[in-house]
């Protein structure tokens, strides 16, 4: 079919049972049906097709019968459940809900053209309200890098009202992410998850793991790709936040199911150098009578990085320990691995013989320098990681540990120099953010198929929840201005549809616990990771020790003690009685893990979320729902001993403290002392947390 042939452009459409394709001069464009009330467009320059699912790796289970393409004038629409979308005789698409209401709309300026007999025809461009046609600004633009790739541009009509949700970890205080600009890049603490959820009433879904940015600004929301040769973007419609997540999970993928035995106290430093050190810990909390879940074994138990095995001068007879921990203390381990291989490892020649290790553009093959010249393994090579998953079955799987923390995971190179990278699958740029993807598979499909996979890593991207992704925040300051940025992070990171969610308790950077401040945030900060998915004790703690050695397993120095008697006794008597409402709220937690793995639903939930009617519920900060029946609001400020609490309206709140009720739709304001975290309880749920109530009453 051709339409618009007036003008001085013709475009070729051709239709098909669920989607539409337009060819004109150097690009191809698909709009296709794609999952439940969405649409996937895809462009090609050059009319380079290439199949790539990237995040959308779920079958889409698509329902024809709910699918339409039409000829209108002037264009053609397709129609899926609830969104339509309309390609007009501008080359514009503009998507709509199914009362035909705008959710997104391709910006173009692009001058207009004038015929003799008077009439304006726009074609491929349009005539702005102020008559600005000299800005040649298209919706879709390609422009050539001369560097075997293209500057990608993809514009958008901004909303002054919207408000914007997701996006994965930024560490910033905000929640509303309109009117901000985000790299689109991993870095240490930082996590792209290019999806994000609108108050206007759809989700939308960046396509393309390669670096760039995205500004959400007053005056246009913008994408850009540094250097790629397509765009591909997803989006949905829904009535509320809950059915658009739920649509995104449905086309990215679920979190598996989360064992009941992770749920408890996570107990982890930098760094325990000896097995002698890790039993002691355990034996310790037993002794306490103090609940523990797993132990971490953190980096440099290896001889060399690269090797994957443990040092057996500082690690004898490692399945021995792994054995005793999991049967006589019912605590697993969990091992931390790293993507980088040092130049002296025993097996660094075969890295570099079968091509397993990442180039560089230029310079010197090193990026990253600890405890000796380092290059990353290129994860997106199968073959390199089906190198690296023996090394790891033969000297953990096998000895029976099945707990991974994939760290550094990014990568996390020495110089953030994109631009310098290359993998076998494209340069950095061109697919970066694919990294920890292909690192997480590693993982997951080497694991037996009886197994389950929960793998604590550093970084991810889309879809990266299916694949047992449970992310923290990365080596944060150990300070108040550091935990002020995690309650709205980590929303924003459920939000992407990454359910499994955790932090450093006090950071990781610094803190002495000697330190007055530092004991007090520590405290709030064990409050708040109480009500998340994972509590976890981590931090690289002062004063440091000396290295056991000068190589090997004993190479590397160790912080101070961070388990829970390591802050005094006051500090210790608090954070044993949150252990223990931990406890007691697992119940509540595992039937959370069961909905995240079913629905896609966040454990940590915006207000929002669960209230989209009440409107100020979309203006809540720095408080959330802990599931449907917890809201919590936690002390983020050193010497704050209130804070104002506002409660959805629809339902009555009980304080657990107190145990006064408060009606919904209002702000109150609450006391809470060193010991206390404010959290209130749905009254018509109250039931459920019976326990809870009693361990309290016990307290007073």
């Amino acid at each position: 079919m051709v339409f618009n042939n007036r003008g001085s452009e013709r475009f070729l459409i051709k239709i098909y049972p669920t989607y539409f394709s337009r060819v004109f001069d150097d690009e191809l464009l698909i709009v296709e049906a794609w999952g439940k009330n969405a649409v996937r467009v895809r462009s090609f320059v050059d009319l380079n097709y290439k199949e790539r699912l990237n995040a959308l790796t779920q079958e889409s289970k698509q329902e024809i019968e709910k699918v339409s393409i039409h000829e209108i004038q002037n264009g053609i629409e397709l129609i899926n459940g609830k969104i339509r979308v309309v390609l007009d005789h501008r080359d514009r698409l503009t998507f709509y809900n199914e009362k035909g209401e705008i959710l997104l709309k391709e910006f173009i300026r692009l001058r207009a053209v004038k015929h003799d007999d008077g009439a304006e025809d726009v074609g491929t461009v349009e005539i702005t309200k102020d008559f600005n046609s000299t800005l040649k600004l298209k919706s879709r633009e390609y422009k050539s890098n001369c560097s075997n790739g293209f500057k990608v541009t993809t514009r958008f009509e901004p909303n002054p009202k919207e408000k914007i949700y997701g996006m994965g970890q930024y560490q910033q205080t905000y929640l509303d992410l309109k009117n901000t600009v985000l790299e689109l890049a991993q870095r240490n603490s930082q996590i792209s998850i290019p999806f994000f959820i609108s108050n206007i009433g759809y989700g939308f879904l960046w396509n393309n793991p390669g670096i760039g940015e995205v500004s959400f600004a007053k005056n246009i929301t913008r994408w850009e790709m540094y250097s790629t040769d397509y765009m591909d973007y997803w989006i949905t419609a829904g009535d509320n936040p809950k059915e658009i997540l739920r649509n995104y999970s449905n086309v990215t993928g679920k979190s598996p199911r989360m064992p009941d035995n992770l749920l408890g106290l996570w107990q982890s430093k930098l760094r325990y150098r000896t097995k002698e050190e890790v039993m002691s810990v355990v034996k310790k909390y037993r002794e306490k009578e103090i609940p523990l879940s797993t132990i971490a074994i953190d980096y440099f138990h290896w001889p060399k990085q690269g090797e994957y095995r443990f040092d057996e001068d500082y690690w004898p007879n490692p399945e021995e320990m792994i054995k005793e921990l999991k049967e006589t203390y019912q605590v697993e381990p969990i091992i931390s691995v790293w993507p980088t291989v040092q130049t002296d490892a025993e097996n660094y020649n075969e890295y570099l013989e079968k091509g397993y290790l990442v180039k560089v553009n230029r310079g010197i093959r090193l990026t990253m320098q600890i405890q000796g010249n380092t290059v990353f393994v290129d994860m997106t090579n199968k073959q390199a990681r089906k190198y690296v998953w023996n090394l790891i079955k033969k000297n953990y799987v096998d000895k029976g540990a099945h707990y991974f923390w994939l760290d550094v995971a990014e990568p996390g190179y020495s110089v953030y120099d994109f631009d310098n990278y290359r993998y076998k699958k494209g340069s950095d740029l061109q697919c970066g953010n694919i990294y920890p993807i292909d690192y997480l598979k590693m993982v997951w499909e080497g694991m037996p198929a009886d197994k389950p996979v929960v793998t604590l890593v550093r970084g991810g991207w889309a879809g990266a929840q299916k694949y047992g992704a449970l992310l923290w925040s990365g080596d944060i300051d150990s300070s108040f201005e550091a935990f002020q940025n995690q309650v709205n992070t980590g929303l924003n990171v459920g939000m992407s549809g990454i359910p499994w969610w955790t932090t450093d308790i006090g950071g990781f950077h610094g803190g002495n616990p000697n330190d007055p401040e530092f004991r007090e945030l520590l405290i709030r900060w064990f409050e708040y990771a109480v009500f998340s998915p994972i509590l976890r004790m981590h931090g690289d703690r002062l004063p440091h020790s000396k290295p056991l050695s000068n190589f090997g397993g004993g190479s590397m120095v160790t912080g101070a003690p961070n388990e829970i008697w390591s802050y005094g006794d006051e500090v210790e008597t608090i954070l044993t009685k949150y252990i223990r409402i931990r406890e007691v709220l697992r119940p509540y937690i595992s039937e959370l893990m069961e909905e995240a793995h079913l629905l896609g639903d966040p454990l940590m939930r915006t207000l929002f979320y669960e209230y989209p009617e009440d409107l100020r519920a979309w203006e809540v900060e720095n408080t959330y729902l802990f599931g449907s029946d917890l809201l919590v609001a936690p002390i983020i400020y050193y010497n704050q001993t209130n804070r104002e609490v506002y409660l959805p309206e629809g339902d009555s709140w009980i304080n657990l403290w107190t145990k006064k009720v408060y009606s919904g739709g209002q702000k109150i304001k609450v006391t809470a002392v060193l010991s206390e975290i404010p959290v209130f309880i749905k009254e018509k749920e109250k039931n459920k947390f019976n326990s809870l109530f009693k361990i309290i009453e016990e307290e007073v």
